[in-house]
């Protein structure tokens, strides 16, 4: 670990002494999707978590971290968070909101905190992977340390498949 350049997200998970391992993947500075992170690292993609930012119709910002292959479902989150409703934030605003660009979001260590949930399914895993800060870096922790690291709770925010005939 001593060859990566530490990020935000690093530093705060050092500072709350939560233990995790920076896991790095080849990159050329473009954001890959989590499936592909998935398959650099050798992981299952339900382990690899991505960070989604949205905008509350009461002018918050949110934040959802689901399983790399699954849809966010708006209405769930929405729901999660107590309000009417959210919209996925403008790839433009990324930056400027969170500290970080597309590809390289991670949950924690953004410019500010922001509300924050976490998919229901990862309390099951025995490990969740989230950006580490940067394209090409993640970082491999516990679920309950990714919601104390970033302020966060449980709930369920994914579509569940629809059921045959109902689709």
């Amino acid at each position: 670990m001593d060859k990566i350049e530490k990020t935000n997200a690093m530093r705060l998970l050092d500072r709350a002494g939560i233990a995790y391992e920076a896991l790095s993947y080849p990159s050329d500075g473009e954001a890959v999707d989590a499936v592909e992170v998935a398959r650099l690292l050798g992981e299952p993609p339900e382990r690899i978590f991505k960070t989604l930012i949205l905008l509350g119709n009461d002018a918050q910002h949110s934040v959802c971290v689901i399983p790399g292959p699954s849809e966010l479902d708006l209405k769930a989150a929405a729901a999660g968070f107590g309000i009417k409703s959210l919209s996925m934030l403008p790839v433009a605003q990324l930056k400027p909101v969170t500290g970080y660009v597309r590809g390289g979001c991670s949950p924690f260590g953004m410019k500010k905190t922001l509300r924050t949930a976490v998919d229901g399914s990862a309390a099951a895993l025995p490990y969740v992977i989230v950006s580490g800060g940067r394209i090409g870096l993640q970082i491999r922790l516990k679920p309950d340390d990714l919601l104390k690291a970033a302020g966060a709770f449980y709930t369920s925010l994914i579509r569940q498949a629809a059921e045959p005939g109902h689709g």
